[in-house]
């Protein structure tokens, strides 16, 4: 991190320590930053991985291609992938993809979607 940015985040500490919201936000952004820095190691790693089994019997200019359908390729991939998706579970908790007010709003848009259709050919 930046200078600039960690004596940002440290005037914010001390101007809001006392500021209970201020402290759970600011536990939730570093998780999140800390599962998006994960997320990119897990990509960056597994390529590096998959292109290096791919290369590993290179010759002149083509690749074995026999390395695409081991499973030592991609077991690492598949097993820090697991990893990875309860690291995902932990911070953005069970309702990655359905939220509290999910329902709400897709009973909103389809009553819009509705009223725009019956609108449509009056």
């Amino acid at each position: 991190m930046g200078r600039l940015r960690r004596r940002m985040y440290e005037e914010y500490r001390q101007e809001f320590s006392n500021d209970e919201s201020f402290n759970i936000a600011y536990r939730k952004v570093r998780r999140i930053k800390g599962f998006y820095s994960h997320l990119k190691v897990f990509l960056i790693v597994n390529a590096i991985i998959i292109i290096s089994s791919l290369n590993r019997d290179f010759i002149g200019s083509h690749f074995n291609e026999s390395g695409l359908f081991e499973w030592h390729t991609y077991s690492t991939t598949f097993y820090w992938g697991i990893a990875l998706l309860m690291h995902a579970a932990s911070v953005f908790g069970r309702d990655i993809f359905f939220g509290d007010d999910w329902e709400e709003r897709k009973i909103k848009e389809y009553m819009s979607q509705e009223s725009e259709k019956s609108t449509k050919w009056q």
